[in-house]
């Protein structure tokens, strides 16, 4: 069910009387969330807002931005939503790039510790 009430979860809900739990995320939602590659779905994410940012910032219509990234309206629209499937981290290079952005790629030792990111895309 899309709108309707959710199955049962294993995580008790919080009554009046007590409080809810809170638990601190990782840093990763999709991680959290069990999801296959969180990195790359993480990174992919952060690229597609900058991707986004920068089609409002420049009051682009979604035909102007697909025009531009090489791609149709509705692939706009479905990239623009979140939908990546089907896009590598090199193609949303590409588009950032279109968009009068340079991408650089640093590497550098990490502090040591595995539950630090290990993509970090600013």
């Amino acid at each position: 069910m899309r709108n309707g009430r959710r199955g049962k979860t294993s995580r008790a809900r919080a009554t009046p009387d007590e409080p809810a739990r809170i638990e601190p995320g990782s840093g990763n939602v999709f991680a959290d969330l069990g999801l296959p590659n969180p990195d790359l779905a993480l990174a992919k994410a952060e690229l597609v807002q900058h991707i986004r940012d920068l089609i409002a910032e420049r009051h682009l219509t979604q035909a102007q931005a697909a025009k531009l990234l090489g791609i149709d309206q509705p692939k706009v629209s479905a990239l623009v939503r979140g939908r990546v499937a089907g896009y590598s981290i090199d193609r949303l290079f590409r588009f950032l790039n279109a968009l009068g952005q340079r991408v650089e790629i640093n590497i550098r030792p990490g502090a040591g510790s595995s539950r630090e990111r290990a993509v970090v895309v600013r």
